[in-house]
């Protein structure tokens, strides 16, 4: 059996199955992580996703914002993109979006030593803290009051983790930090304008999260997508696997059963 990983699809359906056949996944015997944003962009967001739930407990996928803003689309709390017209009107529509919001803002292996979460981890919770606030939002997001919950944790602020922070407040500081974080300010706060390279960071004074100076250590090393400016990136502490399929570059998987992690790629198209 493997464990593989995968970056972010976005409705590259057809790469998603390429990179599959080239690897030889079998949902028999084999694992899949996929880091979350499933839809959006591509133009076979329907397919990803029934695709994806139909593998079961085969695959895994932590939410990432395009997951988000696909259910708060469903709700009516905002527009869809474009892209996603096929999702709107599909009679398994209510089913599918069901099934999405029931899926992790984090995953961990404690065997494999890797976890997984769309943007990464806020660098200064800790392992037990992290948990503890993936679990609070997943509560309101499968619930009863999703669309009220959705209305009021879209926006920017606050930037900068208190854990006095309370209700609304809290869990769009939490989602964010989860699905849409990337570079830190030295205190670290989040920076939402910046969304080049690490280099683009630095030069406006910014840190990519997993190297803010102050960052907690944490027992796994953490897998995550959703910068696609940063491209794939394996050092002793994160993998990095957005490749930027949507905007016709590659589509990247590595298995996390190897003792060297080499990265396994399809270009798209």
């Amino acid at each position: 059996m493997a464990t593989y990983a995968v970056g972010d699809l976005q409705g590259c359906y057809k790469s998603l199955r390429r990179l599959l056949n080239k690897i030889s996944f079998s949902p028999d015997c084999d694992r899949l992580w996929l880091a979350g944003d499933l839809v959006s962009r591509g133009h076979r967001s329907l397919e990803v996703l029934r695709y994806v739930k139909d593998l079961g407990d085969s695959a895994v996928c932590v939410l990432g914002n395009h997951d988000i803003s696909l259910i708060a689309a469903h709700y009516g709390v905002i527009k869809p993109h474009e892209s996603l017209k096929a999702v709107m009107k599909a009679d398994d529509r209510e089913e599918l979006i069901d099934w999405l919001r029931h899926r992790p803002m984090l995953h961990f292996d404690h065997e494999l030593g890797y976890c997984m979460a769309h943007a990464g981890i806020y660098p200064h919770w800790s392992w037990l803290q992290a948990q503890q606030c993936a679990s609070e939002v997943e509560v309101p997001l499968r619930g009863a009051t999703v669309q009220r919950w959705l209305e009021q944790v879209y926006g920017d602020e606050p930037t900068q983790w208190n854990n006095d922070l309370q209700s609304y407040e809290r869990h769009r500081f939490i989602v964010n930090a989860f699905t849409r974080m990337r570079g830190c300010n030295p205190d670290g706060s989040l920076n939402f304008t910046i969304k080049g390279t690490s280099k683009d960071h630095q030069q406006n004074g910014l840190y990519p999260w997993f190297r803010l100076p102050t960052r907690s250590l944490l027992p796994y090393k953490v897998v995550f997508g959703h910068w696609s400016a940063l491209g794939y990136r394996n050092d002793n502490q994160i993998i990095s696997l957005d490749t930027g399929c949507v905007w016709g570059r590659k589509l990247t998987a590595v298995c996390l059963d190897d003792d060297i992690i080499q990265p396994i790629q399809v270009a798209c198209k």
